[in-house]
């Protein structure tokens, strides 16, 4: 079993933050190392095949889930939660660079990157001030 460590959100980079977004946004994900040689926590999107216009089989397609540094990803987070992004061009502090939030966050975090302030701020909306994640996920 996996080594739970708890995280300030504020505090969350790279894979601890993807992961922590993922569950925050309700996704099923696998931890790096789960299928040999990958580096990157996975989204797990389940879909059914059907023959003859019935369920037929359960399975998984396995995606890359790095919404904090790919827009592919983070870009349409954005969008489903109604969020919005501010560049704070007067914060000469490079980690404070941007603020960002899903609609109705009373309270936006920073990050340096549009990216990481907005998956934090939707990890804090949906889980609290601190999360749990994953020992090895914490560079």
């Amino acid at each position: 079993m996996t080594e739970l460590i708890e995280v300030r959100v504020s505090n969350l980079t790279g894979l601890a933050l993807d992961w922590a977004t993922g569950i925050a946004d309700g996704r099923e994900l696998e931890l790096p190392g789960a299928v040999r040689g990958r580096n990157n926590v996975v989204w797990c999107d389940p879909f059914v095949v059907k023959r003859d216009g019935r369920p037929d089989f359960h399975d998984k397609t396995r995606r890359k889930w790095q919404p904090s540094t790919d827009w592919s990803t983070g870009g349409p987070l954005i969008d489903k939660h109604l969020g919005s992004i501010h560049h704070n061009p007067h914060l000469e502090d490079s980690s404070c660079r941007y603020s960002a939030g899903p609609a109705g966050a009373g309270i936006w975090l920073y990050g340096p990157t549009a990216l990481v302030a907005f998956c934090r701020t939707l990890v804090l909306a949906k889980l609290g001030d601190t999360v749990q994640v994953p020992k090895e996920l914490l560079s």
